[in-house]
């Protein structure tokens, strides 16, 4: 697995502990969870044959949406990347001002 040992993916383990907290950590597995089991979702909608008459209509339009509707269902699933969009927004906002 990427070439980490069981050390490694100890210490990796150990510091989402201290960053998420424990109590975090089971909510964060089921949007991360729910987010996967879409994406398959998704890709099985999606055959090879759907892919090439879609790609020959609308071109760069169907990848785009495609992966809108991922993103989309990402930031649904998962608490912590939505709190880190909002995040973001503020500073957009505050870099404006600044500005």
């Amino acid at each position: 697995m990427f070439g980490l040992g069981t050390t490694e993916l100890l210490i990796i383990g150990g510091i989402i502990v201290l960053i998420f907290g424990a109590k975090r950590l089971p909510e964060i597995g089921k949007g991360l969870g729910g987010a996967i089991k879409e994406f398959r979702n998704v890709r099985r909608e999606i055959s090879p044959d759907d892919r090439d008459t879609k790609a020959g209509q609308e071109g760069e339009q169907g990848k785009n949406s495609l992966e809108e509707k991922l993103v989309e269902k990402v930031i649904e699933e998962v608490p912590v990347v939505k709190k880190g969009l909002a995040a973001k927004k503020k500073a957009d906002k505050i870099t404006k001002i600044i500005s």
